[in-house]
């Protein structure tokens, strides 16, 4: 059995031992050696293979895998195939998923010869990267995949072959035993007492799950973006409109990254006391105003039961008014697709959210909902690689998988759609057409009206049908929202429910939603 042979079969079999049950393959010819290991190993019942012809999809579709917590490997040739697998791995690290890069290399010798596909990748993904020496043992190759999923976050293993690339017999090295170096990979979350006042207001964004969970259970009024659990509807509307003194805080709790509303930047960079919680060094402080730094959880000494009280009263008659608001206001915007999706999931389903729009939408007006996960690629939030990461996410979910994305961010990713391996996902597209984002930013004030549809506004006119009918996926337009619930009660198969919106209005829509959230305040 020739070495390249030998070395790919050791690294798939140790990825087997210590629980990777899924890797997503992106075929190209220096990676022939684990490629043929893989196919091996998902013949014998070993683990599943994902296999994707773009790999800037594919390691996407590896971190929709691996947002559950359990590692997920996204394997490729060497070149600029390496590079494309960066944006989805730049996500991983600012999210803490544990993510595998295990990219094919050409043995060092050939750097800086012209060979072809030949670049220097080490430390080209800018993550902890394993150089696996070309034709390793079989200790030293076991022993490195050990640590790469031991890694926090993602991690990169590199690896050189030199042909031959392909198999010439058939053993296969696994044995009964477990990893070769057994690791723990639990996380556990620390509280201990504190002096934060009782009227402490407290923030959660994107952090480790295990965290946020404990947070919401603190005692105290809670802000949550989508992704975290718990917290008081329309939330970010009160923020957004400016918190009357009744409501005002003496102090914020942030845990995890807060970024979706410019009310917290505001209520953060006016705080008299922000006490972050986050990892180490990376601890949550996007005004600078961080008071105190910390990877444990304050307990509270006291609570305010009539603040909280007030809180929770104002919270509901917010959603009251928004609600009738929205009820005037011809079907469909954003919102109101928001809205509707999130009341009509069923329980246990999950729910991937693209960023820009979307996200807010669901973060104004969006059911909170217990019964359902909810994910979104907040980390660098980029609009690439929603459609794949979608699909990897509902791959490894047990029950109905929904996603809501603008047309800007599906049409990003439509690559995804060509998936060896189709979940039950529906993706709902809110169709725009271009970026409907940039009408609530200061680029879409109306002294810029001149610019803004050829460098903001960006209309694109695809059309969705003819789109997802190349890619053979299931299409459907509503146009009502009934037509939306009854789509949204089909959840088999991978399919796209396109919901067409105009962008003329959005700014006005807004405004006049600030406006009624500060009337309700201000009584």
């Amino acid at each position: 059995m020739n070495p390249s042979t030998t070395q790919a079969r050791v690294i798939v079999d140790e990825l087997v031992r210590n629980g990777v049950r899924h890797v997503v393959l992106c075929p190209g010819s220096r990676n022939a050696p684990l490629s043929f290991a893989l196919h091996q190993a998902e013949q014998k019942g070993l683990l599943t293979v994902h296999v994707r012809i773009d790999e800037r999809s594919g390691g996407f579709l590896a971190l929709g895998l691996a947002k559950t917590g359990e590692p997920a490997v996204v394997t490729c040739t060497s070149g600029t195939a390496v590079a494309n697998l960066h944006p989805a791995v730049v996500e991983a690290q600012l999210t803490n998923v544990p993510l595998i890069a295990l990219t094919a290399d050409r043995p060092v010798d050939l750097y800086r010869t012209g060979s072809s596909q030949t670049i220097n990748q080490h430390d080209l993904l800018g993550i902890p990267t394993l150089h696996m020496p070309e034709a390793a043992d079989e200790p030293t190759t076991r022993s490195l995949i050990c640590r790469a999923i031991a890694t926090d976050g993602p991690t990169h293993v590199n690896v050189p072959f030199r042909p031959p690339l392909t198999p010439d017999d058939t053993d296969w090295p696994s044995s009964d035993r477990g990893p070769w170096t057994l690791t723990d990979r639990t996380f556990s979350v620390e509280t201990r007492p504190s002096d934060l006042p009782a009227r402490t207001l407290v923030l959660l964004g994107d952090d480790r799950p295990e965290r946020l969970r404990k947070a919401a259970l603190l005692g105290w009024p809670v802000i949550a973006e989508p992704t975290a659990p718990g917290g008081l509807r329309h939330g970010s509307l009160l923020l957004n409109a400016g918190l009357p003194a009744y409501l005002q805080p003496d102090a914020v709790l942030v845990v995890g990254r807060v970024t979706l509303s410019r009310g917290q930047q505001a209520l953060l960079r006016d705080a008299r006391f922000v006490h972050a919680v986050g990892d180490q060094a990376q601890w949550p402080d996007t005004q600078f105003t961080a008071s105190r730094a910390s990877t444990w959880l304050p307990e509270p000494a006291e609570h305010d039961g009539e603040w909280l009280q007030a809180w929770q009263s104002a919270v509901k008659n917010v959603g009251v008014a928004v609600d009738d608001l929205l009820d005037t206001v011809a079907w469909p915007t954003g919102l109101h697709v928001a809205r509707d999706l999130t009341q009509a999931m069923p329980s246990g389903a999950m729910l991937f959210v693209g960023s820009s729009n979307p996200i807010r939408d669901v973060d104004y007006v969006g059911e909170r909902r217990p019964d359902v996960t909810v994910h979104a690629n907040r980390g660098a939030a980029g609009i690439d690689g929603s459609v794949s990461t979608a699909i990897g996410l509902a791959l490894n979910h047990q029950g109905s998988a929904y996603a809501l994305m603008g047309d800007l961010t599906f049409l990003h990713d439509s690559n995804g759609l060509l998936a060896d391996r189709q979940p039950d996902l529906t993706i709902v597209v809110l169709n725009d057409d271009g970026g409907g984002i940039f009408s609530l930013l200061e680029q879409g004030a109306p002294e810029h009206d001149q610019s803004f549809e050829r460098i903001f506004g960006t209309p694109h006119g695809t059309d969705m049908a003819a789109l997802c009918a190349g890619y053979r996926i299931p299409h459907s337009k509503v146009d009502d929202q009934d037509q939306l619930r009854s789509a949204l009660a089909r959840p088999h198969g991978l399919r796209v429910v396109e919901v067409q919106a105009k962008r003329g209005e959005l700014r006005t829509l807004h405004q006049r939603l600030k406006a009624t959230v500060s009337n309700i305040l201000s009584r």
